[in-house]
């Protein structure tokens, strides 16, 4: 009993202090700790663009591989973590961020579900509004003489 109770702990233990797989080889981490410490943060923040919904740290994929080759052969060339930002995407484009950044040229991505959103409110306010406001319409004399008939019937 007290081996199986041991095993679940050890089991549950393992299961907590299990960090993210990480798909950095041996042969592409950095000499300098320091360097290596800088690689992994950046890493983080970049898009594998084979897998889209991992970063290149955590993927298997080639292209994921090359990407963290260059972003570490940039920070030995002596780049600061913007410039290999900025290199890297300047050849892989705005989609290689997992945080794609707020400028104006996507703008109008962000903001248009605020814009869709305002502009449906104001036109089911104004319908609404308009709604009210609306009389309804007199009754011809014909339709008057009908209504007065049918309550005389019903009397």
């Amino acid at each position: 009993m007290n081996t199986k109770l041991l095993a679940i702990a050890g089991f549950v233990a393992a299961s907590l202090f299990a960090g993210a797989a990480l798909a950095v080889k041996p042969s592409e981490m950095l000499a300098d700790p320091k360097l290596e410490a800088r690689a992994r943060l950046l890493s983080e923040e970049l898009r594998c663009m084979v897998c889209q919904n991992q970063s290149i740290d955590e993927s298997d994929a080639e292209l994921a591989g090359d990407l963290r080759v260059l972003l570490r052969e940039r920070l030995v060339a002596g780049d600061s973590d913007e410039q290999v930002m900025d290199y890297i995407v300047s050849r892989y484009g705005e989609f290689v961020l997992l945080k794609p950044q707020f400028n104006l040229r996507n703008a109008l991505l962000w903001g248009t579900p605020v814009l869709l959103l305002l502009g449906g409110g104001a036109f089911v306010f104004l319908s609404a509004r308009s709604r009210r406001r609306q009389e309804p319409a007199a009754l011809s004399k014909d339709e008057q003489e009908a209504l007065e008939a049918i309550l005389r019937k019903d009397a």
